[in-house]
């Protein structure tokens, strides 16, 4: 029957469409239903949209500096609505993009919101009603509303903005990533509530565009899932740049007024003060995406907002899985993508195990960019690991200097005992891309001696990587 297939899969997002085509590679017949847009948040208003943001605010810093490089620009200014559409664009591109690969691994595509009225039991399928939304417009060839049902049904559904009961986002003066991302015009003074990865990319892109911005979080540390010496360093490049800092601290009201917000913050030690300014950006995290769906009724295990999975996609009611953001953190488009293959590759009996979430990178593409894998410093000590740690400066490397990116840090953190590589972690220019130097070091159990014996190409930021090995172990040679 047309409406039947082996596995659907709600939500279209990293995860999702990833899981749909790897099961229509493994020749199950497969269905994709979305409610909005193909590519989920990361495509269409996270990850990629942000990295065009950012990509502008860079290259204008850069024209701001030129003289730094034996360069002129004169009249440097920017077009904010320019800058937006060119985001806007590449999401646009990406978007088609993943409509073109589905198509080509021939996985159907069903338009509308989504949910569960029985799951899969032995042989008998699942039944998933599909009603008409008016979020977007369907894309060409997408089914249309109704009744569908699936031997296998895997759960994509993503992750929205966390709300602050009475800070809730209004889209005009208090925001929350969508806004921030399609600004009208440049604000000239900008609140961030929240220095995670969206916080801190979102403080960068303003403070380069000109705007006063304060952050404010309520942990000690900003960037709280870094080492704290990454942290500690990326702070002072932030404060440098005229970014304004408060940690231990919490907005406890927000008043607005037509052009304005004002917040009232408190500080750990009782004291209070109120900060003015254009806009207010909630940053305070994402909850997944679980009602509607009908998990509850279902008996679906879920604890604290997240769906209970054995780490292999699979929930406690036999054929319904979950994947990605809504089955817990990291909430990463990459962890979802991979989450997705392997919850495909069980249900079709090929071996498999369960990700190693310690070996999942994160990244922050602010300025200076942030990357780490693995256990910090701080958290290595606390698992009660004897170790050995070793770092090395940007300002000891070559390319960095070339490049005119002096400032930041390559660390690595070692087991003593073993040589185990169990952390790195970056700041600095480029980061992002060298961290999966590490990962993959990590994922082959390499130890300090196969690093220390690796040949880097010369002259590049990838020798710090080497260096910092190096220093580990009293062995370091530039610095």
């Amino acid at each position: 029957m047309a409406d039947t297939y082996d596995i659907l899969v709600i939500g279209a997002g990293p995860g999702g469409y990833v899981a749909a085509i790897r099961a229509a590679q493994l020749g199950f017949k497969t269905a994709v239903i979305d409610r909005e847009h193909l590519g989920g948040i990361c495509l269409n208003w996270g990850c990629i949209p942000t990295k065009a943001l950012l990509r502008s605010a860079e290259i204008y810093h850069y024209m701001q500096h030129a003289s730094d490089y034996g360069l002129s620009a004169e009249k440097v200014g920017f077009d904010t609505a320019a800058i937006v559409k060119r985001s806007r664009a590449v999401s646009t591109r990406l978007n088609g993009g993943v409509g073109m690969l589905l198509k080509k691994n021939k996985v159907d595509v069903i338009w509308g919101e989504a949910t569960i009225a029985a799951a899969a039991k032995g042989n008998s399928p699942g039944k998933v009603t599909v009603k008409e939304t008016a979020r977007a417009p369907a894309p060409k060839g997408a089914l249309a509303a109704g009744s569908y049902s699936a031997k296998h049904i895997i759960v994509a559904t993503g992750a929205r903005p966390r709300a602050i009961p009475g800070i809730e986002p209004d889209r005009h003066q208090i925001w929350t990533y969508y806004e921030a991302m399609v600004p009208e015009a440049m604000p000239k003074s900008l609140l961030v509530m929240g220095s995670g990865a969206i916080g801190i990319e979102f403080a960068s892109f303003y403070r380069t565009m000109g705007a006063e911005v304060t952050v404010i979080e309520l942990l000690p540390q900003i960037l709280p899932v870094e080492d704290a010496e990454i942290a500690g360093l990326a702070r002072k490049r932030f404060e440098k740049q005229g970014i304004k800092i408060l940690t231990g601290a919490k907005v406890t009201k927000v008043e607005k007024s037509a052009d304005a917000v004002t917040a009232t913050i408190e500080t750990g030690d009782g004291k209070s003060q109120q900060l003015t300014a254009e806009k207010l950006i909630s940053a305070v995290g994402v909850v997944g995406n679980i009602e509607g769906l009908g998990l509850e009724a279902l008996g679906v295990g879920i604890d604290r907002g997240i769906v209970v999975t054995d780490g292999l996609g699979q929930t406690n009611v036999p054929g319904l899985y979950a994947i990605g953001d809504v089955a817990g953190p990291p909430m990463l488009a990459h962890k979802a993508e991979h989450e997705g293959v392997l919850c495909v590759e069980t249900i079709k009996g090929l071996p498999t195990h369960a990700m190693d979430k310690a070996k999942i990178p994160g990244c922050t593409y602010c300025q200076p960019q942030i990357a780490s894998v693995g256990l910090t410093e701080a958290k290595a000590k606390e698992l009660g690991f004897a170790v050995k740690v070793g770092r090395f400066p940007f300002a000891g490397n070559g390319k960095a200097i070339a490049l005119g990116e002096p400032d930041g840090l390559v660390k690595t953190v070692f087991d003593a005992k073993t040589g185990q590589l169990l952390g790195a972690h970056m700041v600095g220019a480029e980061v992002t891309e060298l961290i999966q130097g590490y990962v993959v070091a990590m994922n082959l159990e390499t130890t300090e001696e196969d690093l220390m014996h690796t040949v880097f190409p010369h002259p590049t930021l990838s020798e710090m990587m080497h260096e910092s090995v190096l220093d580990a172990y009293g062995k370091v040679i530039h610095s």
